[in-house]
């Protein structure tokens, strides 16, 4: 891998902590302060226009999906409605409650927009995985393609997708309004419960790949046999695609956003560019965990790579950003076909149905993991795996049912 590269060529395990990219194993000049500073501007421009276009995007295959004409006005196919409604909200009257926190108040978007475009400094967006190791070299500099490749890249990612809570909860609690909190304190319950279920389905990747870092986890996933879908057993992906989708608030998990019971969520105060901050870091976070899950789940940049291998790493960013499209278009179809969830239905699925299956089949995949080294009958390791599942399955479902029966009848209550 690039880090052990790192150590054997150079011999200095301290620039480890900092940093695995091989654009900085020569030291800092000028050059490699230039290279950074252009990844950080095309990562930044090129997630802009991605928010732009991905709201355009759904606005239409929604509106196809469900009989509708959609944005058609606004610049042909209607592709600038996204950026007239933007300049629209930007000049409206900033209103900032007279009974809030005014300094929470204006901190509040933010702290959901920045998590979402850090995240994405993370991932690797291109690179030739199949017939190399992804890096490229530009200026007589070697580099990833990537903004930053830390060892704790996963855990930088779950750090990150967490501060967005933060944002949430502050926003209902500064707006000095009881419907904003109530709000606030409904996503806050959503975002945590979820993202239990998200953390042990991901230990599952952790435990195959043996790495933190986003490179060498698409680095071991090279060639679409070695997919940590097909490896972990789709199980954590499903449970991982469910509970992103709670994460971001998306249909049918939009009860952050129940305008006819709290009225328009933790955002009912705000108004103009704040406003808007807010829905740009909600379909900025669409984007990036999108990218996070091709990482973990889809070879990150693998594909093809038919003609040209000399330039193979641009092949990487279009199986890329083809695999982004597939995952938009699929939390676009679940927006257009599924009904919203009762919120006792939601936490239900996430407290009771999610977290133990994941817990299970992370266990499960353990076990093989053990009866490969220690060269036992997998296939008997496996049948009592699943023997066990099934068996503790059905003792939840029966303590759920218990339970249920008990409140039905008025007991368990003092």
């Amino acid at each position: 891998m690039i880090r052990d590269a790192v150590v054997q060529n150079t011999g200095i395990s301290s620039l480890l902590p900092l940093a695995v990219d091989p654009l900085f194993v020569g030291g800092v000049g000028l050059e490699e302060v230039l290279i950074v500073l252009v990844k950080v501007a095309v990562a930044f421009v090129l997630l802009l226009i991605s928010v732009m276009l991905i709201i355009w995007f759904e606005r239409k295959l929604h509106a196809d999906m469900t009989n509708r004409v959609g944005p058609n006005i606004a610049g042909p196919f209607g592709l600038f409605q996204t950026l007239a409604d933007g300049l629209k909200l930007t000049f409206k009257e900033d209103l900032i409650p007279e009974r809030g926190d005014r300094f929470v108040f204006r901190l509040a978007p933010y702290l959901t927009l920045i998590p979402a475009f850090l995240i994405f400094t993370v991932v690797p967006i291109g690179g030739d995985f199949d017939n190399a190791d992804g890096t490229v070299t530009w200026f007589g500099n070697t580099t990833n393609l990537q903004l930053a490749d830390p060892p704790i890249g996963i855990l930088f990612v779950l750090a990150m997708s967490s501060m967005a809570v933060y944002g949430i909860m502050l926003a209902g609690w500064s707006s000095g309004s009881k419907y904003p909190l109530f709000g606030s304190v409904r996503a806050t319950a959503q975002m945590v419960s979820y993202e239990a279920a998200l953390g042990l389905s991901l230990v599952a990747v952790l435990i195959k790949s043996g790495s933190l870092s986003t490179h060498d986890i698409v680095a071991g996933q090279a060639d679409g046999w070695n997919w940590n879908l097909w490896i972990t057993g789709f199980i954590p992906f499903i449970v991982f695609l469910i509970a992103t989708t709670a994460e971001l608030n998306r249909p049918p998990f939009d009860l952050v956003e129940a305008e006819q019971e709290i009225v328009g969520g933790f955002h009912t105060e705000y108004s103009s560019l704040r406003f808007s901050l807010f829905f740009l870091g909600e379909y900025m976070n669409v984007i990036t965990m999108s990218a996070v899950m091709v990482t973990l789940f889809f070879g990150g940049p693998d594909g093809p790579i038919p003609f040209f291998e000399s330039v193979g790493w641009l092949w990487g960013i279009l199986w890329f950003l083809v695999k982004i499209v597939a995952f938009c278009f699929t939390f676009v179809w679940f927006r257009a076909t599924l009904p919203r969830f009762r919120y006792d239905q939601l936490m239900d699925l996430g407290w009771k149905l999610l977290i133990p299956l994941s817990l299970g089949w992370l266990l499960a995949l353990a076990a093989l993991d053990v009866a490969r080294d220690k060269d036992w009958n997998r296939a008997l390791v496996a049948v009592i795996c699943f023997v066990v599942l099934l068996t503790m399955g059905a003792l939840l479902n029966a303590a759920i049912n218990a339970g249920k029966r008990k409140r039905l009848a008025g007991e368990g209550f003092d």
